[in-house]
């Protein structure tokens, strides 16, 4: 957020963008491989059943483009790219059946941005955002997906307006500081339940509709290049989840009973930051290589725990190598995240089937993942 030298600053800090001359554009994908386990409160890792998702990779793309127009102290830019995601799939004989088994969000940030260098060091910037989203969750309705068919499942899609603002502000040579604020948005996710319960509920289909409000963020950091050959970043990353509270599926009636025609799903996540630091090595003939640290808190307390949010406090290292050219440029990085081993105890049920059924999402969940991002620059 402090340095944001290259067209993703439409991303990290759209105020970064007049430091760019010209034409930029940047594209780029990250794929991941990540294992969250559950183990059941019974079970030991000794002689206990550990249980694993079923799809463990995932990639999503980015992609932004800058425009400085000659001496203009004016820059636009656009940007696409996931700031939210995930996709999670959990056996049926897991003991949170009808909790959840599935769910996926993809959601897309299309975000047009401008800034505006206010004096030598200072910049602003801001842009507009038309966000998608999609989403697709499912639980049982009995503990047993065998011998009677059960599940309820809920498919929706939606857009929404939301914006941000950047601040760059370069008060000395060495040191440099940055601002961001991203508004929250709420989705209308249109789509569909699907649910059966053999032999009383035949498999059956209702429009439906939910609000997500997807959570406002903010991120404050500071630069420090001690020498031309050297950035060091800190940054922290605010994060406002309690906009996640109790989403209401609401169907079209009339409804089969047990099914009611609004589906509460309690959620009461928590705010969290993330910490990051980060260096940068400069080398004379354009190459460059980095490390860097990032800490990110827990969100989802233990009272109403989602194995499909499967959350708690992670670590993430990584490592990289880039290079600027004359008009290409490369960056490629490696990271790995580790999350500690955290036991889950009094969580409540979440929804109505989870309630009837007893059944809760106490246990032991870890988490391990490794990725890697390739991104390619023009400037022209």
């Amino acid at each position: 957020v402090a340095t944001a030298d290259n067209a993703s600053a439409i991303y990290y800090n759209p105020a970064g963008m007049t430091q760019l001359p010209d034409n930029n554009l940047r594209a780029g994908i990250y794929g991941i491989y990540f294992d969250p386990t559950y183990r059941p409160p019974s079970a030991s890792s000794k002689n206990g059943a550990t249980f694993h998702i079923q799809n463990n990779l995932a990639a999503v793309p980015q992609f932004f483009y800058t425009f400085t127009p000659g001496d203009l102290p004016l820059s636009f830019g656009l940007g696409i790219y996931s700031p939210f995601g995930g996709s999670l799939a959990w056996p049926d004989d897991t003991g949170f059946r009808t909790v959840a088994t599935k769910g996926s969000l993809t959601y897309e940030k299309f975000n047009a941005a401008f800034a505006v260098k206010l004096a030598p060091g200072l910049s602003l910037g801001g842009g507009v955002t038309a966000d998608y989203a999609k989403i697709d969750l499912e639980q049982g309705l009995r503990p047993n997906a065998t011998p009677l068919i059960n599940f309820f499942r809920f498919t929706g899609s939606g857009w929404t307006a939301g914006y941000d603002l950047g601040l760059l502000w370069k008060p000395i040579e060495k040191i440099s500081v940055g601002a961001t604020y991203r508004s929250s948005t709420t989705i209308t996710m249109d789509g569909q339940t699907e649910f059966e319960q053999q032999p009383v509920i035949p498999e059956t289909h209702r429009p439906a509709e939910a609000d997500f409000k997807f959570p406002l963020n903010t991120t404050f950091g500071i630069s420090w290049r001690p020498t031309p050959k050297w950035n060091l970043e800190i940054d922290a990353d605010y994060t406002d989840w309690s906009s996640f509270k109790t989403i209401e599926i609401t169907q079209t009636p009339p409804l089969p009973f047990p099914i009611k025609a609004v589906v509460p799903v309690t959620l009461r996540w928590q705010p969290s930051w993330m910490y990051e630091f980060g260096v940068t090595r400069y080398f004379d003939n354009g190459w460059r290589v980095s490390a860097g640290y990032v800490f990110n808190e827990n969100s989802v307390p233990d009272a109403y725990y989602s194995p499909l949010a499967a959350d708690m406090d992670r670590h993430f290292f990584s490592a990289g190598v880039g290079f600027r050219g004359k008009r290409l440029d490369f960056d490629l990085a490696y990271q790995f995240g580790y999350g500690p081993a955290r036991t889950v105890t009094g969580s409540q049920p979440s929804s109505q089937p989870a309630f009837l059924t007893g059944e809760r999402a106490d246990g032991t969940y870890d988490f391990i993942s490794h990725a890697v991002m390739l991104t390619v620059g023009l400037h022209f």
